[in-house]
């Protein structure tokens, strides 16, 4: 299947990235951790069969930590700006700005760095299957989302992120639209630095680097 393979991502900029790393973590070394992951997250992506890959973005990556890498990293890529108030609006509009082609669209972020292109593969396979897809998370949100059609994803504009229910809310959400999402494997993302040592064992590449050179 050819579908649309989103991430969601944010520049790494030191003091605004990853801030719930700090302590131990400084902020350059969470936004490094953040760099890390986007380009561990972005080598999985651009070697996933049949994914056209699209990143929305936010932030000026010039000022971010291993801007040159990241830069170099996206130029090859589809970028769009990410736009809307709310970060659901956000991710609605980016499903939308991604698939004017009409793909389905499978969206992810950046925090899940221990995605290989086997799992996102596994991942594309139950959207075609399936119709809609869910990732859970460890901690209440989701790491995945996929739609088979872009507009289906604007339920996410009623959704409050970054909550423990968050997950369970866009699950109901998705029925209430009359869209029955199918699991896919659960994963820890990072937002803590206990979350990055436990995925760092799991990621390993650029981003288990990163973690080990925190002090613990």
């Amino acid at each position: 299947m050819t579908f649309c393979l989103l991430v969601v991502a944010k520049a790494p900029v030191p003091g605004f990235a990853k801030t719930r790393l700090c302590p131990p973590a400084t902020p350059a070394q969470a936004a490094d951790i953040a760099a890390a992951a986007l380009l561990d997250t972005l080598d999985a992506v651009v070697a996933t069969p049949g994914a056209v890959p699209v990143v929305a973005a936010t932030g000026d990556f010039r000022r971010a930590a291993r801007g040159a890498e990241l830069v170099h990293a996206l130029w090859p890529l589809t970028v769009v700006e990410q736009r809307g108030e709310t970060f659901g609006e956000r991710l609605a509009n980016a499903h939308q700005d991604a698939s004017p082609d009409g793909l389905p669209v499978l969206q992810i972020g950046m925090d899940t760095p221990q995605v290989t292109p086997d799992l996102l593969a596994e991942a594309a396979a139950a959207l075609d299957e399936h119709g809609t897809v869910l990732g859970p998370a460890e901690d209440g949100g989701w790491w995945a989302l996929g739609v088979t059609d872009a507009a289906d994803a604007k339920v996410l504009t009623g959704v409050p992120m970054s909550r423990p229910d968050t997950g369970q809310r866009t699950r109901i959400a998705l029925s209430e639209a009359g869209l029955v999402p199918t699991d896919l494997r659960r994963l820890s993302d990072v937002d803590t630095m206990m979350d990055a040592r436990r995925v760092a064992r799991l990621a390993g590449g650029r981003f288990a680097e990163a973690v080990a050179a925190v002090t613990p």
